[in-house]
């Protein structure tokens, strides 16, 4: 498969090197595309002692913009036919790409979603982002006529084409239900498979907000009547 790995950086100077590192572990990587969305911290430093990889290209942001925005920029960016989008604070794990590329590979589906509730390899923490995160998966189902266990997840393995046909706004946090919304309005084949999932404390960087929420239902909404 020829896939791109688009991991969209803000501020995370501490982990950058790592999931590079694990990415290219794995060796399913034909790609590595880091989309720098502003940020001050010294991960632009890091970013351009990795200037000589060849698997590595990297794309600034002038300024910071949104995780959506900065996941859009990758999509358009991209060479590879496939993509997925990982996150740069080790809370997904790259050696789950195999079990993400499988159902593609055999014929399965278009996209696959990897789902933190089916069972897999978790840190149990957040109580409250995992009752925020089941409320907008059913909110989901329900305007979508789907069962998806997971639609905020940040796993989403996908045909770069599809992607690109379709209009994308999203510029923050707002893009995984956006871009789950259009999956489901164009009949888009999805597939879910288990995975690990380490979330990080607040105290430990991670950004995403309760107010993030409410965005999502709107967005929800929104795109089961506009495009």
């Amino acid at each position: 498969m020829n896939l791109t790995v688009i991991i969209p950086v803000y501020n995370e100077a501490r982990t950058i090197a790592e999931i590079v590192r694990r990415v290219k572990a794995v060796g399913a990587a034909a790609e590595i595309l880091i989309v720098d969305d502003g940020s001050s911290d010294g991960t632009r430093d890091i970013l351009q002692s990795m200037a000589g990889d060849p698997l590595i290209r990297v794309v600034l942001h002038e300024r910071n913009q949104g995780k959506g925005a900065a996941v859009r920029t990758g999509i358009q960016a991209a060479r590879g036919d496939f993509c997925i989008v990982q996150d740069a604070d080790l809370e997904y794990d790259p050696r789950d790409y195999p079990a993400l590329i499988q159902p593609i590979e055999e014929g399965l589906a278009d996209v696959v979603f990897g789902s933190r509730f089916l069972g897999g390899a978790r840190r149990p923490i957040l109580f409250w982002n995992m009752v925020a995160n089941k409320i907008l998966t059913l909110i989901t189902n329900i305007l979508y006529n789907n069962i998806l266990t997971d639609m905020e997840t940040g796993y989403k393995l996908f045909r770069r084409d599809i992607a690109l046909g379709m209009p994308l706004h999203a510029r923050g946090f707002e893009f995984e239900p956006e871009f789950t919304a259009k999956l489901m309005k164009r009949h888009v084949r999805i597939y879910e498979v288990p995975i690990r999932f380490t979330p990080r404390e607040y105290s430990e960087g991670k950004k995403i907000k309760m107010k993030d929420a409410f965005v999502a239902v709107w967005s929800l909404f929104k795109y089961r009547f506009v495009d």
